[in-house]
Formats: structure tokens, sequence, C-alpha cells
């Protein structure tokens, strides 16, 4: 009997967990503004930032996803990946390494419309 109870709660937790995935799936990808950065201090991951390195920062994805972010503007994409935290400014959903900005146009604005989508 108690290994039937252990079968079914394992059986939930496995249901519960795909919902999660899903539900974190459906938040890493959208639409809005970027800006970029260019410090050369330590990031959220620990690691020293460079800004030539195609890297970002997101408020919640993991250290180490992969993200495509396209510029709404001129349809230009770059892959970067996740290593810090931020930004911190509302209405801003990344920041770009000085290099992925570079890459998708958007250095002399200084920040630009764009979407992003996880992709590993």
């Amino acid at each position: 009997m108690v290994l039937k109870l252990s079968s079914v709660a394992l059986a939930s937790l496995v249901a519960a967990s795909s919902t999660f995935v899903t539900f974190t799936d459906a938040q890493a990808a959208g639409c809005g503004r970027a800006s970029w950065y260019a410090l050369h201090s330590r990031t959220a991951s620990g690691e020293r930032m460079n800004p030539n390195l195609m890297t970002a920062a997101h408020r919640s994805l993991r250290f180490g996803t992969k993200v495509k972010v396209t510029n709404a503007n001129n349809g230009k994409s770059v892959v970067v990946r996740i290593n810090d935290r931020g930004p911190f400014i509302r209405g801003r959903v990344l920041d770009l390494s000085k290099a992925a900005a570079s890459n998708i146009g958007m250095i002399r604005s200084g920040h630009a419309k764009i979407c992003f989508e996880v992709i590993g």
C-alpha cells in the first residue's frame, strides 16, 4: 500500500514538474527594450564582465542560458549567454554586452526594441 502511494506521489511530482517547465518556457520569450553596458566588474554569476563577449543580463533566466535576441528595428540577431542579473531600469528586459549590442546595431542609440527567445 505504501508503495502505491509513493508511485502516485511520484506521478504527481512528475506532472507538476512538467507544468513548471512549460511555465518557464512561456516566460523565456518576449519583446521589450534592451540596453547595453561595458563594465569590467564581476557579474552576478561570479565571472568578470567582458564587453567583447556575447553575453547579457536578465532578471530571472538561469546563468548559462542561450538567448537569441533580435533588434525589432532592423531584424539583426545575435545569440547571447546569460551571465548577469538586470536590467534594473523599468521597461527593459535585457542588458546586452557592448559586442552583442554592436552586432545588432544598437550602440549609437544605447537602447532598442528587441524580441528574444531561449534557444538553449
